[in-house]
């Protein structure tokens, strides 16, 4: 194996790491305690690599052997790293899930990878052994320790071993070889966001999470910049964009235990971080926040935004003094890029060199400018990008029917080649014969004080015209406004947001039924679960019409 491709392999790059700058404070893990402070854990180079050894011996002394897979259940730690350079030396594969699944969904997501251990959370420990009974392939549980629990339970009596993660990094530093040796072999299986139903398993291979890695300078990325997320490290943005990129450019990368919009600012701020990551539904959170006199005095080169509202995109750069760098692309493969000041406001950008992208309607033919169809990508020789979904064939298949790698996603080019994502293929919101711009209403709620978050999805029609949706204002309510607001009714609160809406939308725009909930069920990712918010709405949940 070449050099090049062996540095596509994470535990080669951190490896080779260790030779050149060992001790680089590589990576920072913030979490903000109940004591509103900072609490963090610094990783080297050297750590990462002395504690990947330890966690790859403890895999083959329970057996793990290579294309073997265990679960990693928590939100972002060191160990998650650890875990993922354990797994790269092994030659075994690692299974993010989200800390928060629990009941069914968590027991199909480790059944059906057939996982043999999991590496979880104290916090998540109680929902896993809820279903331990019913994963008989699973045979071992460690424990990271984040200081909730304080003893750990029996083992149940399908699990023949459950240790702290803690005795694993006991001892001397073992020395492993490293046994991945095949770029193209699966590093991980991530899940999608199964927002329509199970979610399918996508084998990402090392030169997926490699290849992504090397890509930092195409991405505004410079040396010494700093780059920081909020998002969790079990979705390909958090792992492949911001760690894998500041791993191989050695940037100094801050990482939060999870999203936090009230700490975001402080956090880069406190570290001085130059460039963040944000999906779609966190910046309409982050705009959300009252403005600050401090707005502009931040450190931020650059928000590296896959999804970013047209709506808002002057209005945030402007408030927060900030450029946006808008991306396009899914774990599947398939990336467009649209650098500051380079292309169109809300334009997703044109793909790299390396790639070719069309959009096809339901025909297979290409669209003319501006007329809407699928986003598709290959590769720049004609080649298909390759895809497999774990047991799944025909997924597989579908995904990239006809050599193109179809992204589900409806957009258009205009006539100067500039791409634009409009919805999800089969979804968004027609009213009255037209297509809503559902950010639009998003950001012109936001902007009210009572408003915490806001999500806006479609329900069947009243009127029951085939095709056609109400329009739902899915909220949480801001629990930092002054007593006098919090002493407002829901239903004077809703008399106010209406009356605001129909001052600053189109009549067509203005939604249907607002509905108050305590929080929006969201994936790893921050993506919106529109299919847990219709159940509570079917349910006649706190619920106002117009």
């Amino acid at each position: 194996m070449s050099d090049t491709h062996s540095q596509l392999i994470l535990a080669n790059l951190i490896s080779g790491k260790c030779t050149t700058n060992p001790h680089l404070d590589a990576l920072t893990f913030v979490h903000i305690t109940d004591h509103e402070t900072f609490a963090e854990e610094v990783r080297t180079y050297q750590n990462l690599w002395d504690n990947g050894q330890h966690i790859a011996a403890a895999l083959l002394e329970e057996g793990m052997c290579g294309g073997q897979r265990f679960g990693l259940l928590m939100q972002n730690h060191p160990e998650f790293v650890e875990a993922m350079v354990g797994a790269s030396i092994t030659n075994t594969v690692y299974v993010p899930i989200d800390a928060r699944t629990k009941g069914a969904k968590l027991c199909y997501m480790l059944d059906f990878s057939e996982c043999r251990g999991v590496i979880v959370a104290d916090y998540a420990l109680n929902n896993l052994l809820e279903v331990t009974s019913e994963l008989p392939k699973l045979e071992w549980v460690w424990v990271l320790d984040s200081g909730q629990q304080k003893d750990l339970p029996n083992a149940p009596d399908e699990i023949n071993s459950l240790r702290k993660l803690t005795d694993i990094y006991q001892g001397p530093v073992p020395t492993i070889e490293v046994m991945a040796n095949n770029p193209d072999d699966p590093m991980q299986l991530l899940y999608t966001s199964g927002t329509t139903g199970d979610p399918k398993a996508i084998m990402a291979p090392h030169s997926r999470f490699g290849g992504n890695a090397t890509m930092g300078p195409l991405f505004g990325f410079e040396a010494g910049d700093r780059p920081y997320t909020g998002l969790s490290l079990t979705h390909a943005n958090a792992q492949m964009i911001t760690m894998g990129m500041g791993l191989h450019m050695e940037l100094r990368t801050v990482i939060s235990r999870k999203f936090t919009k009230k700490h975001f600012w402080d956090i880069t701020r406190h570290y001085g971080c130059t460039s963040f990551n944000l999906l779609g539904g966190m910046t309409t959170a982050l705009y959300s926040e009252a403005g600050r006199p401090n707005d502009k005095d931040n450190p931020i080169r650059f928000v590296l935004s896959a999804g970013m509202p047209k709506s808002i995109w002057s209005d945030f750069s402007k408030r927060f003094d900030i450029n946006i760098f808008e991306f396009y692309g899914a774990a599947e493969g398939g990336i467009t890029i649209n650098p500051p000041k380079s292309g169109p406001i809300g334009s997703i950008g044109k793909p790299l060199a390396s790639m070719e992208a069309r959009i096809l309607d339901e025909d297979e033919h290409e669209c003319a400018p501006n007329q809407p169809g699928e986003i598709c990508f290959r590769a720049a020789e004609g080649n298909p990008i390759a895809v497999k979904y774990f047991k799944n064939p025909k997924a597989s298949a579908d995904k990239t029917a006809g050599g193109w790698l179809r992204m589900g996603d409806i957009g258009y080019i205009d006539e100067n080649g500039w791409y634009y994502f409009l919805r999800r293929k089969g979804g968004g919101i027609r009213r009255n014969g037209e297509f809503i711009n559902v950010a639009e209403i998003e950001k012109v709620l936001s902007q009210h004080n009572a408003i915490d978050d806001v999500f806006v999805y479609g329900v069947a029609a009243e009127s029951g015209a085939a095709g056609e949706k109400d329009i739902v204002a899915a909220i949480t309510q801001n629990k930092n406004v002054s007593i006098v607001e919090n002493k407002k009714t829901i239903t004077s609160i809703s008399s106010e947001l209406f009356k605001l809406c129909r001052d600053s939308l189109e009549p067509n725009s203005v939604p249907s039924f607002l509905q108050f909930v305590e929080e929006i069920p969201k994936t790893a990712s921050e993506k919106p679960q529109e299919r847990f918010l219709l159940e509570s709405f079917n349910k006649n949940g706190t619920t106002i019409k117009q």
